[in-house]
């Protein structure tokens, strides 16, 4: 195949997948605590584009990692007594068959057990790392801004913040959540900034999107008419040839 087609074959792959992660930024735009996210590429070594009569610089990409944007998202006011929103750094922490993830999405309830947990039962973690336990009917539970929880004046437990000092070491596991290395460095924040009764809002920007959606719409019509053109241009050469 002629080198120009596969460099423009290498590019429709690189524009799809990154179609598909702006997709899904859109798709998000309404998620509690949700990050937007960038494909990254990078030169590919093992390959070089190579051509007759020019320098040597093009090279095939391909897809180095997934970018995040990590950036405060806005608080909405829901007034839930356990909707909680962090401000600055750092995720809250949660066990779901016997794994800890990571999230910023505080959306919590309290289960029959009195357990403190997630939409889908993820138990929320304290600061030492156990599930939180209230007592429903212990009266009026109050979660002030360093995550300390109390009820009739008496501190039960803190909300369990995690912060990265490398947050690219984060995996992505889906429901919002993220998983980290054993060995990634991390440290439990003792005076986190949480606001009760809030939640926080997607970060994505649906303008920016949109318009880098278009942009790679455009990008992808162009390489394939380059594509046809560059298949055009062979067969009429290889007719020419053929002729006596």
């Amino acid at each position: 195949m002629d080198n120009t087609m596969l460099i423009g074959l290498t590019r429709q792959l690189t524009l799809r997948r990154q179609m598909d992660v702006v997709a899904n930024n859109i798709a998000n735009a309404s998620t509690q605590g949700f990050k937007a996210e960038r494909m990254m590429l990078e030169p590919d070594t093992a390959f070089r584009a190579r051509h007759q009569d020019g320098p040597n610089r093009a090279q095939f990409v391909d897809e180095w990692a997934m970018g995040r944007d990590f950036s405060q998202g806005s608080l909405t006011n829901t007034g839930r007594p356990l909707d909680l929103a962090l401000q600055g750094d750092g995720f809250f922490m949660v066990e779901l068959d016997g794994v800890e993830r990571f999230t910023r999405d505080g959306a919590f309830t309290l289960n029959p057990l009195g357990e403190m947990v997630a939409s889908d039962g993820a138990q929320v973690l304290d600061a030492g790392g156990a599930p939180i336990v209230l007592d429903p009917n212990a009266g009026q539970i109050v979660i002030g801004e360093t995550g300390e929880i109390t009820q009739n004046g008496q501190v039960i437990a803190q909300v369990g913040v995690a912060q990265f000092a490398d947050q690219g070491v984060l995996t992505k596991t889906g429901d919002n959540r993220y998983t980290a290395p054993e060995d990634a460095e991390r440290v439990i924040e003792e005076l986190p900034q949480i606001k009760q009764g809030f939640l926080e809002s997607s970060n994505v920007r649906p303008m920016l999107e949109i318009t880098t959606m278009m942009e790679v719409s455009r990008a992808y019509a162009s390489v394939t008419r380059m594509i046809k053109d560059t298949d055009e241009l062979s067969r009429k050469a290889i007719d020419r040839l053929g002729r006596p």
